[in-house]
């Protein structure tokens, strides 16, 4: 259900997200050479400021990548820093840029493969990634075909107000994570849905497999529930920069999420995450804690 606008916004608990909203919105409007060079000096700051953050990419990158030198895995880390900090322009881009500046910087590779699932009467199911920039994805992807997306509430009101009809922009509607039926229905009526494999939903709801480095990576075991019980074809969907601006990749149908052992199938999707995210490790969201979630007999915090 959509979240209603409601006068409890102007209240003065709401003037600082305003007041950030409407710098966002005023920087989106400048050139777009001109919106890097502000992300640039955001991600010499956030090295400054947001020194955990840093800590916690750099974490992740030495987890995931034990096999690259040090000197590599400093020049991804500085280069996602940079495409974090453009991430929150991007936001703003993808929630409020008019519909002929996004399509001018836009790209959409592999339709054929969701369409060709879409006319067999199936419906898509899109498993998308924590890219930095997935908002101006979102807004892409939806102009080459309306989505639907799975989705978390943010836990303030009025951001989730603006996240939901910023994303909706060009898409259908989005569905609440705690309401797996209203995905399922939707993807038995034939529509194109968008999931997060790679989201970490704890221990309950996981499997412990491997993903790059870390031999016992928390795993969303929904993503097969999805897979198996809705009347749909699984299909990578991924948000990336390019030369013109921002391309959105979808891929081939994947078969193999139907394999009966779990713990296959979720090795193998993992697998091929890993693959996509390599193509541009800088756009990843390395700063969130990707392996926070560990097995019982492996309690000890890899932070």
């Amino acid at each position: 259900m959509a979240p209603p606008f409601t006068a409890a916004f102007f209240h003065p608990r709401y003037w600082g997200v305003w007041f950030g909203a409407a710098v966002l919105y005023l920087i989106t409007w400048l050139p777009l050479p001109v919106i890097k060079l502000l992300a640039r000096v955001i991600a010499k700051l956030l090295f400054w400021f947001a020194p955990k953050r840093i800590k916690i990419a750099k974490r992740n990158l030495e987890l995931c990548y034990p096999q690259w030198s040090e000197e590599k895995r400093q020049k991804v880390l500085k280069d996602n820093v940079f495409r974090t900090a453009m991430g929150l322009f991007e936001t703003g881009m993808g929630w409020w840029w008019p519909e002929w500046r996004v399509r001018r910087v836009a790209e959409v590779e592999g339709l054929e493969h969701a369409l060709k699932v879409l006319e067999s009467g199936k419906g898509v199911f899109g498993l998308t990634l924590h890219n930095v920039n997935l908002e101006i994805g979102c807004r892409i992807i939806g102009y080459a075909y309306p989505c639907i997306a799975f989705y978390r509430k943010h836990n303030n009101p009025l951001i989730d107000y603006m996240q939901y009809y910023g994303r909706a922009r060009s898409n259908k509607y989005m569905i609440h994570k705690r309401n797996a039926k209203a995905l399922i229905q939707a993807m038995n009526e034939n529509e194109f849905c968008l999931y997060f494999p790679d989201q970490d939903y704890g221990k309950g709801t996981s499997a412990f497999v491997p993903f790059g480095g870390v031999a016992r990576t928390a795993t969303t075991t929904a993503t097969l529930m999805f897979a198996n019980r809705a009347n749909c074809v699984p299909l990578m969907v991924v948000s990336q920069h390019s030369k013109k601006g921002y391309k959105v990749k979808i891929g081939a149908p994947i078969d193999y999420l139907a394999d009966t052992n779990q713990e296959t199938a979720l090795t193998k999707l993992n697998e091929d995450v890993l693959k996509v995210v390599n193509e541009q490790p800088e756009s990843y969201l390395w700063m969130h804690k990707r392996f926070k979630t560990r097995p019982e007999d492996e309690p000890e915090s890899l932070y």
